[in-house]
């Protein structure tokens, strides 16, 4: 090995050493041994074919002397071509082995990605959606990719180094102790001036790079922020470019100037510790040379040693630092399980009861409900706090009973924060009621299986939110095996078919971020045809047209009506207008039912829905009387 390369590892594994000092518990590596032992096969040879490496490394300098003494002795042609072809094979099956050993690393490294990826990708979904409120989506995806490489490094590299630099050490020792033991004590004197100065640079480059990884993480969730669709919209209408501009090249030019820095401390360290091995040399192939001069020692001793020398600091440097760089890689494992170990909120029971055919009824039952608290549902880490919040959140829904017959509609309206929302989003078990019971045809959904419940449901929210797919992939999301016949139905339906016939790439038409390429409400209806593909037994409704114009709404509404023809309807509605027809309306506030009726019993009571509904009126007015003017 070239003294640079030498160089160049021992400062490696000086930096690796810096990342992360956590300690971790017996328990997490009982788990990690337990998680390892269906690969127990393929790392025994994975670290068979390591040692072995190391041996041959060992036996090629060793080899190599014994060439030079039977030249210096003038043996026979076919002794030094036998020990020349010897060198060749132990050289040739020491390329075939590393590249077994490559094979092996990376089936076991990429294996073990692929395990944990699953693992943690499947757990995350079964999270319900408070979880996801809390956490950082970056935080997550750190965790998918960072933390499951970093464990993966504790099998297919640091395992492996461990058991090659030790085999390497000892064996090396061995041999130039056997030869020498006052070169070999020399050589040992020298390791500080390696050792010290790698770690001591290590610590520098690894504050210098996480100070650089830092800038670059800000950078990039800035990037990430102002160049979505409604991030640069916000910046374009709000923000000020200039000082955007300003505050991303303070950051990026920080960047630039530890990326100069950090060159030249390791290419001054570099330097100085190829200096440093020149010099070790020298005092090698010099005390050697005297020895061999006054008949002490052997001319090939002598490129013996200095061949085993390179090979002495980099095991060394490596081992110093091996406890704190598996702990470092270990504690990746204790991130994942970390995740692994946070239980749903929300889960199916080992037996669950089958949803009744047929039309669908939707009852809640004095139902009282909290947002649960934070300790619950997610991690400090993911949220970049210390401590997660313990205390119970304030219970939003207070008593809330009503019954909707199959196939009735039953609107939901009040003032914002009322808790309508929160009723909608129990009827699928996004969340769990604290009190009381909802029932679809009698049976309470904490009874029914989450597969059953996505059958008999289906939900359209007021952002209409798609995926950056095309429109076919956005619309099989509801049902996969349906046939493109269907798909161009449920566009018609939804008063789609015309816009995306018209479009160059039609059902392949990728719809963008959030589906910004197109309208808002083109994004509604396209949510809208999603559900009519599923086909569910009961619609909800969550202010659907909340945030579209008055064009935008009427072409949604007509989609609508297909939507609800026959179903049961749960619709929570920003403007009374759209709930007239409903046969039962009710009034939330505060969390509690104040109201119930229909639009013309509300309206007589004189009560809350009254005020709300001359309220609006009173609002739409001018400006109905403005679009007559114009």
């Amino acid at each position: 090995m070239d003294m640079e390369v030498t160089a160049w590892n021992s400062l490696y594994h000086a930096m690796n050493a810096q990342q992360d000092r956590r300690p971790f518990s017996r328990a997490t590596l009982r788990r990690i041994i337990v998680f390892a032992r269906p690969h127990r096969r393929r790392l025994g040879w994975f670290l068979l074919m390591s040692v072995v490496g190391a041996v041959l490394a060992v036996a090629s300098p060793v080899l190599a002397g014994q060439v030079i003494d039977a030249i210096d002795k003038g043996a026979a042609l076919d002794v030094v071509v036998g020990l020349a072809a010897l060198i060749a094979v132990i050289a040739a099956v020491e390329a075939g082995l590393g590249l077994l050993t490559r094979w092996l690393s990376a089936s076991i490294g990429e294996g073990l990605i692929l395990q944990l990826r699953t693992m943690v990708f499947d757990h995350v979904q079964r999270m319900p959606i408070a979880f996801f409120t809390r956490t950082r989506t970056g935080a997550l995806v750190s965790r998918l990719n960072n933390d499951v490489i970093g464990a993966q490094r504790a099998f297919s590299d640091t395992l492996s180094g461990v058991a090659g630099n030790l085999v390497t050490l000892m064996l090396t020792l061995a041999v130039m102790i056997g030869i020498s033991w006052q070169i070999t004590l020399l050589a040992l004197v020298l390791l500080p001036v390696f050792v010290l100065p790698a770690r001591r640079m290590g610590t520098r480059l690894a504050r210098l790079e996480r100070e650089s990884a830092n800038h670059n993480a800000t950078m990039s969730t800035q990037m990430t922020e102002r160049f979505s669709a409604p991030g640069a919209t916000l910046v374009k209408l709000f923000g000020r470019p200039a000082h955007e501009s300003a505050e991303f090249g303070v950051r990026a030019r920080r960047v630039r100037d530890i990326g100069v820095r950090t060159a030249m401390v390791q290419s001054i360290f570099i330097t100085a510790l190829t200096l440093v091995s020149a010099l070790a040399l020298a005092l090698v192939y010099g005390l050697g040379g005297f020895y061999t001069l006054r008949g002490q020692l052997q001319p090939g001793a002598v490129v013996t040693l200095a061949l085993l020398l390179t090979r002495l600091y980099a095991p060394l440097t490596a081992l110093a630092s091996a406890r704190v760089e598996v702990m470092s890689a270990l504690v990746s494992f204790e991130r994942v399980f970390e995740v692994l170990d946070l239980k749903p909120l929300i889960a199916d029971k080992p037996v669950t009861v089958p949803m009744p055919e047929g039309p669908v009824s939707v009852e809640f039952d004095r139902v009282r409900f909290a947002y649960p608290s934070a300790d619950k549902v997610s991690l400090a880490s993911l949220e970049e706090v210390a401590t997660l919040d313990a205390r119970s959140g304030v219970e939003v829904l207070h008593e809330v009973s009503f019954r909707v017959e199959p196939g009735q509609m039953v609107a939901l309206v009040g003032s914002s924060g009322a808790g309508k929302s929160t009723i909608a989003q129990l009827l699928p078990r996004l969340y769990d009621v604290d009190g009381g019971a909802v029932r679809l045809s009698g049976v309470d959904v904490r009874d029914l299986s989450a597969e059953s419940i996505r059958e008999t449901l289906g939900m359209v929210t007021q952002d209409g939110h798609l995926f950056h797919e095309s429109i076919r992939a956005n619309l099989l999301l509801a049902r996969p095996q349906a046939q493109e016949e269907e798909l161009w139905q449920v566009l018609e339906r939804a008063r789609l078919a015309d816009l995306v016939s018209s479009l160059p790439d039609g059902l392949d038409t990728v719809v963008g971020e959030r589906g910004y390429r197109l309208s808002g409400g083109e994004r509604q209806r396209l949510t809208i045809a999603r559900l009519l593909l599923a086909h569910p037994r009961v619609v909800i409704l969550d202010e659907a047209t909340a945030h579209l114009d008055s064009t935008s709404e009427a072409a949604v509404q007509a989609a609508l009506s297909e939507a609800l023809a026959g179903r049961t309807a749960v619709v929570i509605a920003h403007r009374l207008s759209t709930v007239r027809a409903a046969d039962v309306i009710l009034v939330i506030e505060d969390g509690r039912i104040v109201e119930r009726g229909t639009h013309d019993a509300l309206l007589e009571a004189g009560g809350r829905y009254e005020e709300l509904y001359r309220t609006q009126f009173d609002q739409q007015r001018p400006a109905a009387a403005e679009a007559v003017l114009r």
